[in-house]
């Protein structure tokens, strides 16, 4: 974690994200005033589950992935986190310590801000807040597919729902299986590693995928579609 100044390459003046724009000059001043910008490297943790929480993170550009944290080394992956939004804002509204842990998946720069200052402009700013509380309900709606998705799938199934998941529209361009382990992909669908990449070459011996070093190409979109809903 590296304190970007304004004498570093890397600083953003302004505040440009759209979220941003629903605010007061009078809220923007308060925003800047209350912020740090700090770039993570890759592997690098930027919360950490159980750990206080005095800030919400901003993510401005890079790719983060959201995880909980299980007994030893088991895990299970959340959701992939992109530019434009907010990380730890729970801690503004329930404790005061981060729920799961987060880790950069490439370079990335956050804006570091005071938990105090996002609550003031959530309780005057009915826009912002609307906004915050839209976000965090389709959050919410894709933690609880994901526990459904756990609780009555089989392992195809739920390989299926995380390849499609990690291909989908929202993160054209990202290339995201590029910047993951195998053993990622399977705390993404709760299954071992060694189970993963059987299903894998499975499914790339039906020419559903094909396998290209790290990263994964899907072939037949529809028919991983079918195995989802089949479960």
């Amino acid at each position: 974690m590296k304190p970007i100044s304004e004498t570093d390459k890397e600083f953003v003046c302004d505040i440009q994200a759209p979220c941003f724009q629903q605010l007061t000059n009078d809220e923007v001043e308060l925003i800047r005033a209350s912020k740090t910008q700090v770039l993570f490297r890759k592997g690098e943790n930027l919360t950490k589950q159980g750990t206080f929480a005095s800030y919400v993170l901003f993510l401005m550009d890079g790719i983060v992935k959201q995880y909980v944290e299980g007994d030893g080394s088991h895990n299970y992956n959340l959701r992939i986190i992109k530019s434009g939004e907010f990380i730890g804002l729970s801690a503004v509204f329930n404790k005061n310590t981060f729920s799961y842990s987060t880790i950069a998946l490439t370079e990335t720069r956050v804006f570091l801000v005071e938990k105090s200052a996002i609550e003031t402009i959530v309780k005057q700013n009915g826009l912002f807040a609307f906004n915050i509380i839209k976000r965090y309900c389709e959050h919410n709606s894709g933690l609880y597919a994901s526990i459904t998705n756990l609780m009555y799938k089989q392992m195809n199934g739920r390989l299926a729902d995380a390849l499609l998941y990690l291909s989908s529209d929202d993160y054209t361009g990202l290339n995201l299986f590029t910047h993951l382990s195998r053993k990622d992909i399977a705390d993404f669908a709760g299954l071992s590693t060694e189970s993963t990449v059987k299903l894998l070459k499975s499914f790339e011996k039906d020419k559903l995928i094909k396998l290209d070093d790290k990263n994964i190409i899907i072939l037949k979109r529809q028919s991983l579609e079918e195995i989802s809903r089949r479960g």
